[in-house]
């Protein structure tokens, strides 16, 4: 279970999220660090959830805003699936289903955990026209019903300067792929 964060580490927190916010400013055009800093100083779980987000290497920063509701949108940022996160099944039942060799974890228990969820393939899209994002590594996103019920899962990447989709097993894990997760505030 994620454990409480300090007022300390929450300032700690916020100062590299304002440093990586101030270094991207090309992720999130037209919002400004006071609005952001505002909306997360009134949500202390959003915060912990961010601290996670950083602690297993996601290099969380603002990708933009939710245009009716406000909140602020934030995406795992980190060049490749954030290393805290990897070598995972899809789920549970993919885990299940593992005869041997099974892995700790699976994605979709961990984002719960965490308070956040992964990346669906549009999100997933509109993150790599930020930047450059899983050129040597892939990353689990939300998986429609339809092909779960087939025991399969998808998973996004960067290669040869095109986004693929593509499709494993859910019970699959690699030590290269992980996932990315959103969060909104």
């Amino acid at each position: 279970m994620p454990r409480a964060a300090s007022s300390k580490s929450h300032a700690g927190l916020l100062q590299t999220l304002q440093a990586r916010f101030e270094a991207n400013k090309a992720r999130h055009r037209g919002l400004e660090w006071s609005k952001v800093e505002e909306r997360l100083k009134a949500s202390p779980k959003k915060l912990h959830t961010l601290q996670l987000m950083e602690e297993t290497g996601g290099e969380p920063d603002v990708v933009g805003s939710d245009k009716k509701t406000g909140e602020v949108l934030f995406y795992d940022c980190s060049p490749e699936t954030p290393k805290g996160r990897v070598s995972v099944c899809y789920d549970l039942a993919g885990l299940e289903s593992r005869k041997e060799h099974k892995p700790k974890d699976n994605a979709m228990d961990m984002a719960e955990a965490m308070g956040v969820e992964l990346l669906n393939e549009e999100e997933y899209h509109a993150l790599q026209k930020l930047g450059e994002f899983d050129r040597k590594t892939s990353s689990w996103l939300q998986s429609p019903d339809a092909i779960r019920k087939l025991g399969g899962a998808l998973y996004g990447e960067r290669r040869y300067n095109r986004i693929f989709i593509g499709h494993n097993g859910a019970q699959s894990y690699y030590a290269v792929r992980g996932f990315r997760a959103s969060l909104r505030v």
